[in-house]
């Protein structure tokens, strides 16, 4: 991979504008792009105080941009005002469940409010790169695993859905009017920061911090791709400043760390991680969700030279830390 110098010298200066930058992906891609170099504006909906985006004192340097992704409008006044070059579009409704029981609003975010993000983009003649945020949910339910970046994007519920959709939008903006995006699809993220209860690994850290037996909600025996958030970041910024140089508009990347876990095997290793003895309850209730999902990242290795830095327990430690922290206050 570059050197770190490197990359500092590309974010020198650059306008960047994040979507969902108080969010969790968000907070930690804003905070290194303004540890970079970069003149970062972010799109804020809802105020979070206890965001991860204010641990520190980046969030001084960023400017806030009050809005929705349903307002186009206020995008493009955005990127005009603030001469933005660069779009790192990660703002999403991102919770299954939500989407399951709202799924309009879930469409509205994370569809038309990609399409908002791409038309203002197209609009607006700075702009060299763009970076859409899909998932390993787009690919919906294969066959044949792990997902690559060839095969085709079949989402059958309301959030895989979205986020097919919006991949597949980014990708005829790409082809119809030549607009430099490129496309990340992403196993579950995890790492500290993340205040979405209801996900698997924040819960079972919340629940062993708590003395409670963690829950999973369905038969512990689904597989999934994590992938810790620091990574993450680095492969958002890795492919944004490989774009050019290796002309790669309209292209999607996995990024994984290729490893399958159960949902069951992941909790084990949080408790013994964590050296508590507590058993998981399992409930066996999941419903509209995929069995099995795993990336093969090898694209983004041949293609970008990238690798991941961390591996699962490195990530999982430096979670379960922040965690500890983040309760004590």
């Amino acid at each position: 991979m570059e050197s770190v110098g490197n990359r500092i010298d590309f974010w020198n200066d650059k306008n960047v504008f994040i979507t969902g930058c108080t969010g969790f992906l968000g907070s930690y891609l804003a905070k290194e792009l303004v540890n970079s170099g970069a003149n970062v504006t972010g799109l804020v909906r809802d105020r979070i105080p206890r965001s991860n985006l204010y641990d520190g004192e980046e969030y001084k340097k960023i400017n806030f941009v009050y809005g929705v992704l349903e307002d186009e409008a206020l995008l493009e006044r955005a990127f005009g005002e603030y001469e933005i070059d660069t779009v790192f579009h990660v703002g999403a409704q991102a919770i299954v469940g939500v989407a399951n029981r709202n799924p309009l609003a879930t469409f509205e975010t994370n569809v038309r409010g990609t399409w908002n993000v791409l038309e203002a983009a197209r609009r607006s003649p700075l702009i060299k790169r763009v970076i859409v945020a899909s998932s390993d949910k787009a690919y919906g339910d294969q066959e044949v695993l792990p997902y690559h970046e060839d095969m085709p994007l079949k989402g059958r519920h309301p959030y895989d859905v979205s986020k097919s959709c919006a991949d597949l939008i980014s990708q005829a903006y790409h082809k119809t009017y030549g607009l430099p995006v490129c496309i990340t699809r992403c196993g579950n993220l995890f790492g500290g920061g993340d205040l979405n209860f209801n996900r698997i690994i924040p819960q079972t850290i919340r629940s062993v911090l708590k003395n409670e037996p963690p829950v999973i909600r369905s038969d512990g025996t689904f597989i999934r791709d994590y992938f810790y958030v620091e990574d993450a970041v680095k492969a958002y910024m890795l492919l944004a400043e490989k774009m050019e140089e290796l002309n790669l508009q309209g292209e999607a990347f996995n990024f994984s760390n290729e490893i399958q876990l159960t949902v069951l095997d992941l909790v084990n290793m949080i408790l013994h991680l964590m050296e508590s003895d507590l058993k998981p309850v399992i409930l066996n209730q999941g419903t509209n969700e995929i069995r099995h999902q795993y990336l093969s990242a090898q694209k983004a290795r041949e293609v970008l030279n990238w690798a991941p830095a961390y591996t699962i327990e490195q990530g999982l430690k430096k979670t379960i830390e922040w965690y500890r922290n983040f309760f004590k206050e």
